[in-house]
């Protein structure tokens, strides 16, 4: 019984065989390689998490750019809205102030003879309604139906002076319609046809916004430098020279 109990305290006093400790060991080497497998499982959900918000980032950003383009063309709009108003006026004023003169005319003026019938004057109101009638569809967003009333606005009335508004806006249209050759070719015709329109320097910042659209940079840049030559002192040159800075 006393060597029994001599071997057994030997036993729990000696160190633990080498294949005990190994076994200690790699159970260790398991619980540290779970760890590392944690490690990088979130390792790997922050790279994905990354990966979306920038995804959202560019998403957004679009939208933005989106969103700055109706605004802008919403702008021009309102804008074009208040000249076109200001414009009837002026011209409703000249043309009654006309038929008032030769109105007092023909009262103090001798019968004239029988002449031949003239053909009808144009029709200024039906001028108007023609014109509101193809802005009407461009801000409802029929940029189809837009651009085909205002060809038609500008074949039937050859003489107004809202030619250059109406060829802006047709111009627009195709804009709009991604069609930016033909909006780049339209917008040309403004600044070439009518320089001393209002339109004339939005016009040409338009055409170098088409050009630009349609992949011909050097041909945008050459229409912005154009435009802040010819009409340095307007707003649209002011946007020009900013848009070369960043060219």
């Amino acid at each position: 019984m006393k060597r029994s109990a001599i071997v057994l305290l030997a036993a729990l006093v000696l160190p633990a065989p080498p294949v005990l400790a190994g076994m200690f060991d790699d159970e260790e080497a398991r619980k540290r390689i779970e760890k590392l497998r944690t490690d990088l499982d979130g390792v790997t959900e922050r790279v994905d998490r990354a990966g979306k918000n920038q995804i959202d980032f560019v998403n957004q950003s679009e939208a933005l750019k989106s969103d700055l383009a109706r605004i802008r063309g919403q702008m021009e709009v309102l804008l074009n809205e208040i000249e076109t108003t200001q414009k009837r006026q002026r011209d409703f004023y000249v043309d009654l102030d006309t038929r008032l003169r030769k109105l007092e005319a023909a009262a103090v003026a001798p019968a004239p003879e029988a002449k031949p019938a003239e053909p009808a004057k144009p029709d200024p109101a039906q001028e108007g309604r023609d014109y509101e009638a193809a802005l009407g569809a461009f801000k409802a967003g029929k940029y189809k139906e837009a651009d085909a009333a205002f060809m038609a606005f500008i074949k039937a009335w050859p003489s107004s002076s809202l030619l250059p508004n109406a060829h802006y806006w047709a111009a627009s249209s195709h804009y709009q319609l991604k069609d930016f050759d033909k909006a780049a070719e339209m917008f040309a015709k403004i600044a070439a046809t009518w320089p001393n329109s209002d339109k004339a320097p939005d016009a040409l910042l338009a055409q170098g916004n088409a050009l630009s659209e349609a992949g011909d940079n050097k041909g945008a840049r050459k229409v912005l430098d154009a435009l802040v030559a010819q009409y340095p002192a307007t707003t649209a040159a002011q946007t020009a020279k900013q848009r070369l800075k960043k060219k």
